[in-house]
This record gives structure tokens, C-alpha cells and sequence, in this order.
């Protein structure tokens, strides 16, 4: 019995050298976020509208419908939108001072036939709102009208991430 006790405690002392030096815990790090691990993309409107506007030309090329131009005044009538609907919190086609599309684009100056008007309140990007657009009927038609010539877009974000978007199509 002497014998295996002796083993026994030659065993522990044997795996005890093998074990950490130093018992206390080392110091945690920082957790990593992973999402501050990576550089946010630059949210540049311009970029973004640019994108779009690029996005809803290829679609109205691959029908033969004309490509949209740029419009700076449906562009501010669409940001004062986008605006206000974050002001009132919800996503509707009425100003919190009772203004229609049409009167918000004819205050900016716009003198076109307004087509129509899509707006969306998200945590999306421009590309998966415009993709939620094209899959409704009444909002892809806005986009995908043959008479439309002229478009403007906008959005605005508040510091949660939430994103309103407005855009708007003349003819």
C-alpha cells in the first residue's frame, strides 16, 4: 500500500509541475465589437441618391422606358419629407402641416406633372428599400412610369439608425 501511495503522490506532484506558474488571472480585454471592428461606411446623401438613381435607370432601361434625370427641387422637397416624417414618427404621404407631395414639390420650386411619391421608414439600406419598392405594384409603378423624366430622393437618418426615405417621380 506504501507503494502506491508513493506513486500516487510522485503522479500529483508530476502533473502539478506541468500546471500554470502564475494562478492568478490574467486581465481581461476589452471585448471586441465586431461591428466597431469594421469601419463604418461613409454615409454620403449624395453617394446614395447617385446609387439609386443609377439602380432605377437600369430597371427603366431593361423595359425601354427613358432614364430618369436628377431634379434638385423634387430632391429638397424629398428631404423636407423624409424630415418631417421622422418629426410626426411615422411614414404617410401628409406634412405635419396637411402639405401633399405635390404642394411640397411645387413650394421648392418643381413645375413638372408630378407622378407620384414612395416613402419608407427602415434600418435598410438604399438598395434593400429600393428591392421593398419594385416588390409592391402601386410603388414600383411610381418608379417604372414611362412618362416619368425626372426624379428626386432623399432621406434622413436619426441617430438610432432608423432611415426615412422619400423619393419622388415627375414627368
Amino acid at each position: 500500500m506504501k507503494k502506491i501511495n508513493a506513486l500516487v503522490v510522485l503522479s500529483m506532484l508530476a502533473l502539478g509541475a506541468c500546471g500554470p506558474r502564475n494562478l492568478m488571472a490574467p486581465p481581461m480585454a476589452a471585448p471586441v465589437d465586431p461591428v466597431a471592428a469594421v469601419a463604418p461606411a461613409v454615409d454620403d446623401d449624395a453617394a446614395i441618391a447617385g446609387r439609386v438613381l443609377q439602380q432605377i435607370n437600369t430597371l427603366r432601361t431593361n423595359i425601354g422606358a427613358p432614364p430618369l434625370s436628377p431634379s434638385p427641387q423634387l430632391d429638397a422637397a424629398a428631404l423636407v419629407h423624409s424630415r418631417d416624417m421622422s418629426a410626426q414618427n411615422r411614414a404617410w404621404h401628409w406634412g405635419s402641416d396637411g402639405s401633399s407631395p405635390l404642394d411640397r414639390a411645387q413650394r421648392q420650386g418643381h413645375t413638372g406633372r408630378l407622378i407620384g411619391e414612395n416613402i419608407s421608414e427602415s434600418y435598410e439600406d438604399e438598395i434593400q428599400t429600393l428591392s421593398a419598392w419594385m416588390s409592391a405594384r402601386d410603388t414600383r409603378d411610381v418608379i417604372m412610369d414611362p412618362t416619368a423624366t425626372q426624379l428626386g430622393f432623399a432621406r434622413f437618418k436619426e441617430p438610432s439608425g432608423k432611415v426615412w426615405w422619400t423619393l419622388l417621380t415627375s414627368g
